[in-house]
């Protein structure tokens, strides 16, 4: 074999392994981050029934996402009635001042969960309207503030790092005891 010919086979080899070594790991990058699939477009429930009323708004995380959870209460055993998108701004329900929150991007979370009862008293009144939630150090979501109950629907205004994948379900409820319906978003932690 002549030096340009040895020369040309090392080429090609190394070519070629250098292809094999980068084949896999293209594959890998377009795998969806942790399996998710959701996507960032709308999500609503029926919008037919109105829940008892809002009980709790909690969060959590997650290794993939972060989760705020909205407890509504009575003796209804599933909820549908819910509407999250992602907005330009946040509106107060009622008056319609705008919401800030902190992040790159505003969930607006709706549900047809008055948060007072049929007399007027509240069920659930945040300490702090502007921290519903403590979420400081969460990966993905910056802020959790209070945008209002009236007309028996409550908005939350759910600020996040970017315009990321969201899903949200509801988990039914259990009559006649204190497991009630839950509003579940996880946000991804990136696309």
């Amino acid at each position: 074999m002549t030096r340009s010919s040895l020369r040309m086979f090392v080429i090609l080899v190394t070519t070629a392994l250098g292809a094999l070594l980068v084949a896999p790991s293209a594959t890998a990058a377009a795998a969806p981050y942790c399996g998710i699939t959701w996507g960032s477009l709308a999500k609503s429930g029926t919008q037919d029934a109105v829940a008892d009323t809002l009980r709790n708004v909690r969060a959590g995380e997650h290794a993939c996402f972060d989760r705020l959870v909205i407890d509504l209460g009575g003796q209804d055993v599933s909820f549908d009635s819910y509407d999250v998108r992602y907005v330009s701004q946040v509106y107060s329900d009622g008056k319609g001042d705008p919401v800030p929150v902190r992040g790159a991007a505003d969930l607006q979370v709706t549900v047809l969960a008055p948060a007072y009862d049929d007399g007027g008293h509240a069920t659930f009144a945040p300490a702090n309207k502007r921290e519903v939630v403590d979420v400081t150090g969460y990966e993905t979501f910056r802020q959790v503030a209070w945008a209002g109950s009236f007309e028996g629907r409550t908005t939350i205004a759910l600020g996040v790092r970017a315009r990321l994948p969201f899903r949200v379900f509801t988990l039914d409820g259990v009559a006649n005891s204190g497991d009630t319906p839950r509003l579940v978003i996880d946000v991804a932690h990136r696309w």
